[in-house]
């Protein structure tokens, strides 16, 4: 599993970042300052940090500095500065990338995937989802029942992807519409069912596997990672 380092003192932050990044189904651990993201560091290893730039105690900077004098992780620099200065310092640092606050959480995703892709990440991390003949491959974002492969549209992969990595657990339409369309998205809750539909067809034998919570919305049954 893709395991990312999220560093900011800002909890909302914190929280807004992993929000948006459940369909991908990564790790995130959280610190609030550079001292405990390095504790962090000291217990677990990681494919990628996020780096807020003003924090208090160790701020960003010396965090990097801290953590290139070892490692060459991938680093994505936040900050609410942003200026040409600050861009350059980072990058001699050592800094892969640098996104400036306020910024879209979409935007850091992608860039989050691009860096995974360059760093070779996900040729390491190979997680499968399993659901009696049901595979899905979350690094290669292939579906396949028993030996044949799902053609899948993005959405519907993604939904899928989500709810299977979250065996047992019901969701109501609105928190899917949250979490896999993101909350900006301009729709209802026929867009959900539409795709619920879509998907069952598609699962054929193994349609069983996304079951109606009624007066709620839907939940994955079964499923196991390997």
């Amino acid at each position: 599993m893709i395991r990312i380092l999220l560093v900011d003192d800002d909890s909302k932050i914190r929280d807004m970042v992993t929000e948006y990044s459940q369909a991908e189904s990564w790790l995130f651990d959280k610190a609030a300052n550079g001292i405990e993201a390095l504790r962090l560091m000291e217990k677990h290893s990681y494919n990628l940090i996020i780096l807020d730039v003003m924090m208090p105690g160790l701020d960003g900077w010396g965090t990097l500095r801290r953590v290139r004098q070892d490692s060459d992780i991938p680093v994505i620099m936040l900050t609410a500065r942003d200026e040409e200065y600050d861009r350059l310092l980072g990058f001699e640092l050592g800094a892969d990338d640098y996104i400036g606050k306020p910024f879209s959480p979409r935007e850091l995703i992608a860039r989050i995937k691009a860096l995974l892709k360059r760093s070779g990440a996900y040729d390491t991390v190979r997680e499968v989802i399993e659901a009696r003949s049901l595979f899905i491959d979350t690094s290669a974002r292939q579906v396949k029942l028993a030996d044949n492969t799902l053609t899948l549209t993005p959405r519907e992969y993604d939904l899928l992807a989500f709810m299977a990595a979250r065996p047992g657990q019901a969701f109501t339409r609105d928190q899917l519409l949250n979490h896999v369309w993101g909350i900006d998205y301009v729709g209802d809750a026929r867009t959900v069912d539409s795709h619920i539909k879509s998907l069952r067809e598609k699962l054929g034998p193994e349609r069983e596997l996304i079951a109606t919570v009624w007066g709620t919305g839907y939940r994955f049954e079964g499923g196991k990672n390997r």
